[in-house]
């Protein structure tokens, strides 16, 4: 009995905002994205997707910015801005190549093999998705 219930006094227990290291498939387009501490903050690197395997060389065609449209979207940085908020990260960017936008969002750990992450075009316009870790 006592082994439960310290079992579900651990998995109910907050995780730590440093939980959001690591690489992450995002629920879209198999996207991994690899997330590391940039100084106080958090930042996330777009290492590859579906688009990406069938085509390594793809570029950031659709950005906004005429000037960055010949960059390359393996390796670009998609995740920026954020800061710790108890264990999430939150008021960050999402950089969205499909589309050429960048959204706010948060990150916040669920789990230890977890991560939602919210993007919001403004709030309450947001949508959350659930990333999980690659190992």
């Amino acid at each position: 009995m006592l082994v439960s219930l310290v079992a579900v006094a651990l998995a109910a227990a907050p995780q730590s905002a440093e939980s959001v290291l690591g690489r992450w498939k995002a629920e879209t387009r198999n996207g991994i994205i690899e997330i590391q501490r940039c100084g106080s903050s958090i930042c996330g690197r777009l290492l590859s997707s579906d688009a990406l395997r069938t085509n390594p060389n793809l570029k950031d065609a659709n950005n906004k910015d005429a000037n960055l449209r010949n960059r390359n979207l393996r390796g670009l940085q998609i995740l920026s801005g954020f800061k710790q908020s108890g264990g999430a990260w939150t008021g960050g960017k999402i950089y969205n190549a499909e589309d050429g936008k960048t959204y706010t969002a948060d990150v916040t750990p669920a789990g230890a093999n977890a991560l939602k992450l919210r993007g919001c075009v403004f709030k309450p316009f947001c949508k959350t998705q659930t990333w999980t870790r690659v190992r």
